[in-house]
């Protein structure tokens, strides 16, 4: 053991001797390539950051709206529709989306001339650079963070917030978009409705003008009601789905989510009806007259439409309230201001670590110095013949 102790002295004595007797290229390169090191990061530009943060639309942004639901006496699925057209999913990633898009990237460079700021030649080039310069990133919490990068304090800062303020208008105008489509739709469903409201009226008052008043159960008209409520929901969901199905495809989960909801209620409206002819269907309580089954069927028709109309009417100003509401639930947590400091270039780790690394690659130079020096007769010949192959090598090939 204590001679290999001894030889791995010996080895490190003679590595420790190398690099001093040849300390001198080690401290020239070194030297060379940290004054190199300095006259680059002296002559390369400040750059100066400026960030502006912002929070997304929550779950409960909608708080007001949904207040107001409950206060007309509005269904989870009138909710749910009200919470989707106002955004307030609580996604971020949907935000990150609008932010990273070309039409908000095309706003932007519109807005502040980036054409001439960047000196490009086209928009997709223009785009380039916009993205180059953007750092977009949400945190764990959920916020957004848009940084920008510019020679320009003020024009990073001018940066950072035109992106802010371009994402709440790109927000606030799908929004509308949005309600403004329901709100048509609903408005046309709504005509109808209240011209199936005005027949099955008249057609009742008919038949009690005609045959006077007839005596119906307690029971037969609880079920009447409970029809009228069930084919309520069920219009109030086909109003829902046709809104989000010109939006999103019949794939997005949401859809999914109304159309299954949407199939339980007519299931549950079959049963109820017997799955048989809706016409045919009256609850009845023992033998019912043939005048007091058609008063039935009219009283089932009139409370349908009353309870299909009132429905329809809760969605309608919920549209309107969405398509009036003129600005997004996105909160700008921090305002990009003018930095005063610059980000980059770190000129003193740009010297530090070209100097390190110039450390290293003279000590392997060294090294490989040393071990030409040293090597055998033999090995010299024989890396010789290599030089010279390679060498026939080229000429042969400049031949």
């Amino acid at each position: 053991m204590e001679p290999y102790v001894e030889d791995q002295e010996i080895n490190l004595l003679e590595l420790v001797q190398v690099i001093a007797k040849r300390k001198m290229v080690i401290i020239k390169f070194c030297g060379s390539i940290a004054v190199l090191a300095i006259i680059v990061s002296l002559l390369l530009p400040n750059i100066y950051t400026a960030t502006a943060k912002v929070i997304p639309p929550q779950k409960d942004s909608g708080g007001g709206l949904s207040a107001l639901i409950g206060q007309i006496g509005g269904t989870a699925g009138l909710a749910g529709l009200a919470g989707g057209v106002l955004g307030g999913g609580g996604n971020t990633d949907l935000y990150l989306g609008i932010l990273k898009s070309r039409s908000v990237a095309d706003a932007v460079i519109k807005r502040l001339n980036l054409a001439t700021e960047f000196k490009t030649k086209s928009p997709d080039e223009t785009r380039k650079q916009l993205e180059a310069v953007l750092n977009i990133k949400a945190g764990k919490e959920g916020i957004i963070s848009i940084s920008a990068d510019n020679k320009n304090p003020k024009m990073a800062a001018q940066l950072a917030n035109a992106m802010v303020e371009e994402l709440d208008r790109k927000s606030v105008l799908l929004n509308l978009t949005k309600a403004g489509t329901e709100r048509i739709f609903l408005e046309k469903r709504l005509v109808l409705a209240k011209q199936d409201l005005a027949k099955a009226e008249t057609d009742l008052k008919s038949f009690e003008e005609q045959h006077k008043a007839i005596k119906v159960d307690t029971q037969a008209t609880a079920v009447i009601q409970g029809i009228a409520r069930l084919k309520a929901e069920i219009a109030s969901k086909e109003v829902q789905l046709a809104t989000l199905q010109g939006f999103q495809t019949d794939e997005s989960p949401e859809v999914k989510m109304v159309q299954a909801s949407l199939a339980k209620l007519r299931s549950q409206f079959a049963a109820m009806t017997g799955n048989s002819k809706e016409d045919n269907v009256v609850p009845v309580s023992g033998n019912i007259p043939s005048l007091g089954l058609e008063y039935l069927r009219l009283m089932r028709e009139l409370k349908i439409q009353e309870a299909i109309f009132e429905q329809l009417t809760k969605q309608y100003e919920i549209a309107k309230l969405s398509e009036a509401k003129d600005s997004s639930s996105l909160q700008v947590l921090d305002e990009a201001v003018v930095p005063l400091k610059k980000s980059k270039p770190k000129r003193t780790l740009i010297v530090i670590l070209a100097t390190v690394t110039a450390f290293f690659m003279s000590i392997f130079w060294i090294f490989i110095q040393e071990f030409f020096e040293k090597m055998p007769e033999e090995d010299k010949i024989r890396w010789q013949s290599i030089k010279d192959s390679l060498s026939l090598g080229r000429k042969h090939k400049e031949g």
